[in-house]
């Protein structure tokens, strides 16, 4: 239902926020980044998904202008990459360096004056009640749990009000109730109409706030689109049977099948859209395979995910 309220942003009259062409980063004999291009709107929840070492993260750090890129150009805003235009972006690459001994409020004070805020406290005191941290806007810093200390970190990137959110692995290292908390609170700030850029390899956290995406592989860019586009892939199928590894060696040969991965007892396989699932039940028999159970299986960002990557 979230993810429904949150697509109506992207019905907006689309303004372009920020242009990447041609991206390319190379670290001596390692291409980090190759050749990545992608658009993302006004607007736009926008997720970066790929494993450890897909070029999320220096993606994220050339476009704030802490990494220089081999080639290729990125313009925020229309406006080039100037280095004003960071004024407008609220960044998480990873947690502030807080003062261990400091409050929050007082750790939020000594952002905001270095973002150069000469009024602050009413802002101070907003974005504490909304990441629910108000009743502990006295306690140190050192004194926080992970999910607060990161609950403060998004606060760190909302004080100046900016125009974009750029997180990365928002979510990381947090327990079900601390990703539920940031969850929230990225939603609320959809709502408002911030366009939001997040890297993550969570993909269940992405397809619930996202309202787009770009899959990247080592640095390069496999699919892009609407969250809605890109689950409108293959069909999926579970398939039981008594012998599951005669079952996967089995569907190894057939052409019609894509990614096989096994959940709780059964194979989930792609496949494609023409193929009716009961072909291959019967081409299974014929070789001596009989299954025990198939049904259809709703598709989400992880299915999908292992689709793209296998036939890349």
């Amino acid at each position: 239902m979230e993810i429904l309220k949150l697509d109506q942003f992207s019905d907006r009259m689309e303004e372009t926020i920020l242009e990447i062409s041609n991206l390319k980063k190379v670290y001596k004999d390692t291409t980090a980044v190759r050749n990545l291009s992608i658009s993302v709107q006004k607007g736009q929840v926008f997720g970066l998904l790929g494993p450890n070492g897909s070029g999320k993260t220096t993606t994220l750090g050339i476009i704030l202008g802490v990494l220089r890129q081999t080639s290729g150009s990125f313009s925020w805003f229309g406006n080039g990459d100037k280095d004003e235009n960071r004024k407008r972006i609220g960044a998480l690459l990873e947690t502030p360096n807080f003062y261990p001994y400091l409050s929050a409020w007082d750790n939020l004070v000594v952002v905001a004056k270095i973002k150069g805020m000469t009024e602050y406290d009413g802002r101070i005191e907003e974005i504490l009640k909304r990441v629910n941290l108000y009743e502990r806007r006295k306690s140190k810093f050192k004194t926080f749990s992970l999910g607060m200390k990161q609950r403060l970190a998004l606060a760190s990137t909302m004080i100046n009000d900016p125009d974009i959110y750029v997180l990365d692995e928002p979510t990381n290292g947090l327990d079900p109730e601390g990703i539920a908390e940031i969850r929230t609170i990225i939603l609320e700030i959809a709502k408002e109409g911030k366009t939001i850029i997040i890297a993550s390899h969570i993909l269940d956290e992405i397809e619930k706030v996202c309202t787009h995406a770009a899959i990247l592989r080592k640095g390069e860019l496999l699919q892009t689109g609407s969250i809605r586009e890109i689950l409108t892939q293959e069909r999926l199928v579970m398939l039981k049977a008594p012998d599951l590894r005669a079952l996967a060696e089995a569907l190894k040969n057939f052409p019609e099948c894509g990614f096989v991965k096994e959940e709780g007892g059964e194979l989930l396989v792609s496949l494609n859209e023409n193929v009716d699932p009961s072909e291959i039940n019967k081409k299974l028999s014929s070789q001596g395979i009989y299954l025990s159970g198939i049904k259809e299986h709703r598709k989400n960002l992880e299915s999908t995910f292992l689709e793209i990557i296998k036939d890349n």
